[in-house]
């Protein structure tokens, strides 16, 4: 069981790292000026989920999911 905690304890690492480059290389909600202008209204505002902030906003999804599986398995103390 240690070595199933320590790879365990690896990937819970890794999903760390990921995460916080995941969540620091998406873009803030605020658009600024531009939506007051329309700006928001292009053919890059309606489709967002096909777009590369659309992965990175699936992508952390999976990632915060597997934060919390991965830390409540490690917190449980089943593989002690």
């Amino acid at each position: 069981m240690d070595i199933l905690k320590i790879v365990i304890t690896i990937i819970f690492v890794i999903d760390c790292i990921g995460l916080a480059a995941i969540i620091l290389l998406q873009e803030g909600k605020s658009a600024g000026f531009g939506t007051i202008s329309g700006a928001a209204d292009t053919y890059w505002g309606h489709n967002k989920g096909r777009s590369m902030e659309g992965a990175l906003v699936k992508v952390t999804r999976v990632l915060a999911v597997l934060f919390i599986v991965l830390a409540m398995v490690l917190n449980l103390g089943v593989l002690n």
